[in-house]
């Protein structure tokens, strides 16, 4: 059975004050997720049991975030313009900065950074998002949408629901929760990709780990060691256009 996306990982330098910060704007819980890592999470989320919900899992890490735009950042939902604009004024409160990656003046959405730099859109009322929650979309740059969705649409267990010239969704097959979108964006990956975010998957109950990693390599995954070491019960792959992810143990 392809795997579930579990949680979006996000490396700060200072995990604590990340977390609290990503659990403020989303309105989940901040927890401990063991020493060097806080967990964000929708109220009454439980990794274990299959569902659509996706959390954060923010992780220490030495070094701050090069200058280079993430490959990868969420999107947050608005349901309406009084909506939005509150809370664009609240995280700014929170330690969220403006910042540009070169969207211009007259697009609707509002791009933002967290408080280490991790750049993040407050979008406009869509009704594609309606019913996604505070998260609207995990949203990974890319060259070609369609080939990506193509390896993603195998990965993982959610649905393609639309793929374009421009942009490719996939969706919890229950409808619910937020997209993975696949998005062109004009111009080459930056040399030394800032890998400061990104998807974490995991296998459902019954099914092997070892397994699922061969699978994705079958499907064009390749191994990337990100200094992670022999003993590391997860998996580093990396998608075709060199996006990393990991495989989880369910253990």
């Amino acid at each position: 059975m392809p795997l579930r996306p579990m949680q979006v990982n996000i490396k700060a330098v200072d995990h604590l004050a990340v977390g609290r910060f990503w659990a403020q704007a989303l309105g989940w819980d901040a927890v401990s997720a063991g020493p060097g890592g806080t967990a964000v999470q929708p109220p009454g989320f439980d990794w274990r049991a299959p569902g659509t919900a996706v959390a954060l899992d923010v992780i220490a890490v030495p070094d701050p975030k090069q200058a280079a735009k993430n490959r990868v950042h969420l999107d947050l939902a608005t349901t309406s313009p009084a909506h939005q604009a509150g809370l664009i004024a609240r995280l700014k409160s929170l330690g969220a900065t403006p910042v540009d990656v070169g969207q211009g003046d007259d697009v609707p959405w509002t791009v933002l950074a967290d408080p280490e730099g991790n750049e993040f859109c407050v979008l406009e009322p869509r009704e594609t998002y309606r019913d996604s929650g505070p998260l609207a979309a995990v949203v990974v740059d890319c060259a070609d949408p369609h080939a990506m969705s193509r390896f993603w649409g195998e990965a993982i267990d959610w649905t393609v629901v639309e793929t374009t010239d421009d942009v490719a969704r996939l969706r919890s097959p229950q409808g619910t929760g937020p997209y993975l979108e696949l998005l062109r964006t004009p111009g080459p990956p930056t040399a030394v990709p800032a890998r400061r975010i990104h998807l974490d998957l995991l296998p459902y109950p019954g099914d092997d780990q070892a397994a699922e990693t061969h699978r994705l390599r079958a499907l064009g995954a390749t191994d990337l060691d990100l200094g992670q070491g022999p003993d590391a019960s997860w998996t580093v792959l990396a998608d075709p256009e060199d996006h990393e992810f990991c495989v989880l143990s369910l253990t």
